[in-house]
């Protein structure tokens, strides 16, 4: 008998449906944090256009906000996840052989190089060096949604992964949704600016 088989036999039957059921919860409270802490990063940079008595409150409360959210609900999601992932490997070791498994590690490879990036960001903006702009967070903001749409498809498609029309037509709506977010905030910028602006002609007559 070999080993793969063996390694098998050394769960509960059960062992599957607990390693798949705290996966997707670890997954879910993963990405809910992924998705909010940029975010964050957002507001913290928008922070630094207040008023001189404003800025440093509101920047050290975004500060503890995004320390608290990566390290109590962000990482913890990602640790179970990946554990519970392992888990399901050693009850599945032939998984390891299927060209969609490859795809899909190779995409939480680049979710915890993600991660790794957003916590080097977070320390940038504790010390005052972050160089992004809101408008590019706005736009890094969108890439876990963009894997997380290729991870489920890859889990739900396996090596039968599909690439046509209707594929392209969910990559362009996401993408969409993506463009539609970044003219949203744009228009929203602009839309202040022109009250301000108005608001100050008003007090100069």
């Amino acid at each position: 008998m070999s080993a793969a088989p063996l390694l098998a036999l050394t769960w509960p039957p059960e062992a599957y449906l607990w390693f798949k059921t705290l996966h997707i919860v670890g997954v879910v409270v993963w990405f809910a944090g992924l998705f909010y802490l940029v975010r964050l990063f957002i507001y913290h940079r928008e922070a630094e256009e207040l008023d001189a008595l404003l800025r440093a409150p509101f920047q050290e409360q975004y500060a503890l906000m995004e320390r608290r959210l990566a390290n109590i609900i962000t990482t913890p999601g990602m640790v179970v996840a990946v554990v519970m992932a392992v888990g399901l490997l050693s009850v599945n070791p032939d998984w390891m052989h299927q060209g969609w498994m490859h795809a899909k590690l190779a995409v939480v490879a680049l979710l915890l190089g993600y991660q790794g990036f957003c916590y080097r960001l977070m320390g940038q903006l504790r010390q005052g060096s972050c160089q992004w702009s809101p408008k590019q967070l706005r736009a890094l903001n969108e890439l876990p949604t963009l894997l997380l749409v290729l991870v489920v498809m890859l889990v739900v498609f396996k090596n039968q992964f599909p690439t046509g029309a209707a594929t392209w037509f969910l990559v362009a709506l996401v993408v969409f949704m993506a463009v539609s977010i970044q003219f949203y905030a744009r228009w929203r910028r602009l839309r202040a600016e022109r009250l301000a602006a108005a608001g100050g002609d008003g007090a100069a007559a």
